[in-house]
């Protein structure tokens, strides 16, 4: 299977690695034409206007509403999350809008408070490592939306059909587990576009 990153800004390193360490290709994509080839992909944490500013630049926007509405996979963390999100509280539009959810941005406060907690993720874990760093949590779920984690009464891992978030980095703990169950998303729509 192979698993892109978007390369613009943030985790990206971290992010392979993790995709590597549970036996798929990571691929660093700083092309639109490398989305051709994926099964999945991953939307990393960083800073998501800044993110957006070079989705903008280099006129990733449309390809990437593309791969997600193909049905291929779309993991958003952190920064990702607010990128995939159809709502942003207290701004006016969205980046993406794949997700049904609504988030808040910066919820958990600054730099300085982030922190670490051990979270009971639905089919995944009793145990993840959360590391939360100037997180964003989903606000409001639609109706289709599988919550999967919350902090303090906060949804932080949601799913909605073939799109992951959470509002922590996975990427910066040893766990692989959570990477695992989105390797798992992406060998189960390969499967169905094969049966299509």
């Amino acid at each position: 299977m192979k698993i892109g990153v978007l390369a613009l800004q943030g985790a990206v390193a971290e992010h392979a690695r993790t995709v590597e360490a549970v036996g798929a290709k990571a691929v660093l994509v700083k092309r639109v034409e490398q989305l051709a080839d994926l099964d999945g992909l991953i939307l990393p944490g960083g800073e998501s206007t800044a993110i957006r500013r070079l989705i903008d630049r280099y006129d990733f926007l449309e390809p990437l509403r593309a791969f997600g509405e193909s049905g291929k996979p779309i993991f958003g963390t952190c920064a990702g999350m607010i990128l995939l999100a159809k709502r942003i509280h207290n701004q006016e539009s969205s980046h993406l809008g794949l997700m049904d959810v609504t988030v808040e941005r910066n919820a958990f406060g600054r730099q300085v408070d982030s922190f670490e907690a051990d979270l009971a993720i639905k089919d995944v874990a009793e145990d993840f490592p959360a590391v939360f760093i100037r997180a964003p949590y989903i606000l409001e779920a639609g109706d289709g939306v599988e919550i999967l984690s919350e902090d303090t009464g906060r949804i932080v891992a949601a799913r909605d059909r073939h799109y992951l978030a959470t509002a922590f980095h996975p990427e910066l703990t040893e766990d692989t587990r959570l990477m695992e169950y989105f390797l798992k998303m992406a060998e189960d729509a390969a499967g169905k576009a094969v049966h299509r």
